[in-house]
């Protein structure tokens, strides 16, 4: 046999065992009605390209190291106390300056299943049943926490505390799929939102009122994969992004079909997750004019000190960075 056709076989033979699948070793082995889609991305050659040289995050400090897990979201109350954040077990906990203390929770289904346990993903087959708050937001004006919870919808609860009241699951009559962040106005209007599985990792701006009013735009295209959004005093936007993009992550995006071969491949989903993001966890966080310039990058391009930020709030010139992944809260002291 020559040697095309030696490879010819050898090519015939993976395809096989990846249509197969016989020794479930692939990252999709247990999502048998898993299908890839096209993402709708921008075209590789608009992505930023502008870089922290200086990785000015590896300034950041570690604050409450395995005290939290997974304190995505970062929240002060209109006393300025804090920090709150939301847990990977369920619960809302609030530094009173000494000591960390359970302040609410969302779900009433709550157990002994919901104890502490050693890292954040350790609480993933639980989160329907103990609660997985992502957003939190206080009313200024009542004292009331806002809370996005990704199974249990939008929520309240009371500056004492408590199990949080449910205030909706659905919008329009079509139920809430994983409810991931929220804000509130001046008058009192909570926006919220419902994360997609066909519009994905966009930054958008709806209008409210205008010429434009009822209609959206894109607000800016972002360096990586954004995930919850703050405004500082001045208006601007710090944005938290997950990981930068990377070409591997493009390509798979752009070609489903490629993205399933890859994903049947016997390779672990941990080694999956690794290429779609530059091989190893990093930080980004992007500045953002009310007009969508980008003003500035922040980054921990190794991953040495902050990692995975999911969120970013400015507060006393400082820079508090919550993880949906990681075990603490970062800090960093803005110039």
């Amino acid at each position: 046999m020559t040697p095309t056709g030696i490879l010819a076989g050898l090519f015939l033979l993976l395809a096989l065992y990846c249509g197969i699948d016989p020794l479930k070793h692939s990252a999709i082995s247990e999502f048998p009605d898993f299908k890839a889609v096209k993402v709708d991305m921008p075209d590789w050659s608009l992505v930023p390209t502008e870089k922290d040289k200086d990785n000015l995050l590896q300034r950041s400090e570690i604050k409450f190291l395995n005290q939290v897990q997974g304190p995505e979201s970062i929240a002060f109350d209109p006393l300025g106390r804090g920090p709150y954040t939301g847990l990977a077990d369920g619960r809302i906990v609030f530094w009173d300056g000494h000591k960390w203390i359970d302040f609410a929770y969302t779900s009433p289904y709550r157990s002994e299943i919901c104890n502490p346990k050693p890292s954040p993903l350790s609480y993933l087959k639980n989160e329907h049943i103990c609660g997985r708050p992502l957003g939190l937001r206080f009313d200024k004006k009542t004292g009331d926490l806002y809370i996005a919870d990704a199974y249990f919808g939008l929520l309240k609860v009371g500056p004492e505390g408590g199990l949080a009241t449910s205030l909706t699951t659905e919008a329009e009559g079509i139920p809430l799929q994983f409810t991931n962040d929220l804000d509130i106005d001046d008058r009192g209007n909570i926006y919220f939102t419902d994360s997609s599985t066909q519009y994905q990792r966009r930054l958008r701006k709806y209008w409210l009122k205008g010429e434009k009013a009822g209609t959206s735009e894109v607000f800016a295209i972002l360096p990586g994969f954004p995930d919850n959004v703050r405004t500082n005093a001045e208006g601007n936007f710090w944005v938290a992004v997950h990981c930068r993009r990377t070409f591997y992550s493009y390509m798979c995006a752009r070609y489903p079909k490629l993205r399933m071969f890859l994903l049947k491949l016997p390779i672990p989903t941990k080694i999956q997750y690794l290429l779609h993001i530059g091989g190893r966890l990093h930080a980004v966080v992007a500045k953002y004019s009310p007009e969508g310039k980008l003003l500035q990058v922040l980054e921990d391009s190794q991953g040495k000190v902050v990692k995975a930020i999911s969120e970013v709030e400015e507060k006393d010139g400082k820079l508090w960075m919550g993880s949906v992944l990681m075990p603490f809260v970062g800090v960093y002291k803005l110039a």
